[in-house]
């Protein structure tokens, strides 16, 4: 049996990887949050309450990740065949008001990793999860493969592109079995109600206007646009990632000038504003939105941009289809949320 190290297990995307994998695996799973963040243990008793019979598959340990492991919590984790790190402060807003203590977070948590995977040679994979947004904006009809031009725009997604950085000095000089993941907007149940699914929830439940960034050109509006993707169908390109590279060959050699990357993306783009409609369609609720100048006016964001777009074509080739369309994976994070309100509340 696998062991894996899950690091940020108590946040959105942590928990439904924690979920999912137990479902989908046998593995044995070590899992760390400091849930000084966003990170919280209601998410992870959500997970073991779902599935009750995997309890004893999990081993929870609270360690901020700022700070190196100490010899006692180190034999805790044990010996580890895989590591998937997306321990990481994502919220771009933050990143904006605060930006010294936000990189300073995110660099030095990902040297406790690295530097862990480096100590540990018998680890067979260190899975990175990043984001889209460290290639910057996608110009309109292009979408970036995997190793286009990093141009990232916020401190969040700069801190983002530092890690994947440091993480390739390490492949190169240190040799660890590097993978980098990155990731299109993530949408499902219990996310921060400050991300763009729940807040339009929560606004057309409240009939308050959604806001939807937008570029202006004369009297028209621009909409934003993003390729969404369910937390599980995230989880699910990640195990089919971790499965193909289990006969190895990722640490560095002088044939290889890179390490793997793979871009991971939802089935389909579609547009903010459209995509306000499709959540107030399959709420069955009026909505109305209104639109924020991301460049030039009050309210708009520093270091927005308005498209997003990857590539999926690789892992695509390679024979991953995400298990949940876009539109049944909107349903069902719409009815659980809906039956479970209290995740809206700040």
């Amino acid at each position: 049996m696998k062991k894996l190290f899950l690091t940020g297990a108590g946040g959105f995307v942590g928990h439904h990887t924690l979920a999912h994998l137990l479902k989908t695996t046998d593995w044995s799973i070590v899992i760390t949050d400091s849930f000084r963040h966003y990170g919280t243990s209601s998410r992870i008793r959500a997970v073991f309450e779902e599935l009750p019979h995997f309890r004893n598959r999990v081993k929870v340990i609270t360690h901020d990740l700022v700070t190196p492991f100490d010899s006692v919590t180190l034999r805790e984790i044990g010996h580890i065949d895989y590591v998937i790190n997306m321990a990481s402060g994502s919220h771009v807003d933050r990143s904006i008001s605060h930006p010294r203590s936000f990189v300073e977070n995110n660099v030095a948590l990902q040297l406790t990793m690295l530097d862990f995977v480096r100590m540990n040679p018998e680890i067979e994979i260190f899975l990175h999860v990043s984001t889209d947004e460290v290639y910057g904006p996608a110009p309109k009809g292009e979408d970036h493969t995997e190793w286009s031009t990093i141009v990232p725009s916020n401190p969040y997604s700069a801190s983002k592109a530092s890690q994947e950085a440091l993480s390739i000095s390490y492949w190169r000089t240190f040799g660890i079995p590097l993978v980098i993941t990155n990731t299109m907007n993530i949408i499902g149940e219990r996310q921060d109600v400050e991300k763009f699914t729940p807040l339009t929830i929560s606004r057309i439940l409240a009939g308050k206007r959604v806001p939807v960034h937008a570029l202006r050109k004369g009297n028209d509006w621009i909409a934003g646009s993003r390729f969404y993707l369910h937390a599980r169908n995230q989880a699910d390109a990640l195990r089919f990632i971790i499965k193909h590279h289990e006969s190895g060959k990722l640490k560095y050699s002088d044939g290889l000038s890179r390490p793997e990357r793979y871009n991971v993306r939802g089935e389909l783009e579609i547009a903010n504003d459209k995509m306000v409609e499709l959540i107030a369609e399959l709420m069955n609720a009026d909505m109305a939105r209104s639109y924020v100048d991301y460049v030039n006016v009050e309210g708009a964001r520093p270091g927005h941009d308005l498209r997003y777009a990857l590539s999926g074509e690789k892992l695509k080739r390679l024979g991953w289809v995400p298990p949940v369309s876009l539109r049944e994976s909107l349903k069902r994070t719409i009815h659980w949320t809906l039956d479970n309100r209290e995740w809206l509340i700040q």
